[in-house]
């Protein structure tokens, strides 16, 4: 029976234990997410998670009392530098699991455990969540779209205007090409009558042509 069995033992003695806690919170705590079993990592959770709230407030005792428990001055110069401003306007849930199936050899339950705000994919959708739930408070107002009622009047006034603009648009462009038609036929006509002109005058030539031949035929026959 399971009666005040509040503490997973991972059959380990209570030194070994202590011992792999406080190795695989100083590895979590330098590389940001470790791969492990489901039960290590939820015992893992309890053991870190009130270390990370105590290095909120930066000094001498703190330091002290996460030293006896991480046993790596590394380790805790890193969560006081980085992780703590990092966590610093979270109020908990500074870790995060994630199941990643089986192992080959014992069929263990396997997982990621990692520091929430490390990993950027996760941020970056929570902030695009964010934003869809404020469009969503937006759409309750009054639409931008919406105009007053002085303004669509208006444009419906410049609607009915504009028909008669256009048709007198199109009068005034074909009195313009009617125009352009009449000089091009006033230049075209001097240009015909040079040309006929112009013909005339070579049929007399021709003729003159003619009777100065026929003439020397004439005093060739006499």
């Amino acid at each position: 029976m399971r009666h005040g069995k509040k503490i997973n033992h991972l059959s380990r003695t209570s030194s070994h234990r202590k011992a792999m806690m406080a190795n695989m919170a100083a590895s979590l705590i330098l590389h940001k997410r470790i791969t492990t079993t489901t039960a290590k990592a939820k015992a893992l959770k309890t053991y870190i998670e009130p270390l990370i709230t105590k290095a909120k407030n930066d000094n001498t005792h703190s330091r002290r009392t996460v030293f006896s428990y991480l046993k790596d001055k590394e380790a805790v110069s890193e969560l006081f530098r980085d992780v703590a401003e990092k966590v610093g306007e979270r109020p908990g849930g500074y870790t995060r699991i994630l199941k990643t199936g089986t192992r080959l050899g014992d069929n263990a339950e396997m997982c990621f455990i990692e520091l929430v705000d490390y990993n950027e994919t996760y941020t970056r959708a929570e902030g695009k969540q964010a934003g869809s739930s404020k469009r969503r408070r937006r759409r309750g107002g009054r639409k931008k779209s919406q105009k007053p009622a002085a303004e669509t009047a208006q444009e419906t006034d410049r609607q009915g205007e504009a028909p008669e603009e256009s048709a007198e648009q199109d009068t005034q462009t074909e009195e313009q090409a009617q125009a352009a038609a009449r000089e091009e036929k006033t230049e075209e006509q001097p240009e015909s009558k040079k040309a006929e002109g112009g013909e005339e005058a070579t049929g007399e030539e021709k003729k003159d042509e003619g009777s100065e031949e026929s003439s020397d035929d004439k005093k060739k026959k006499e």
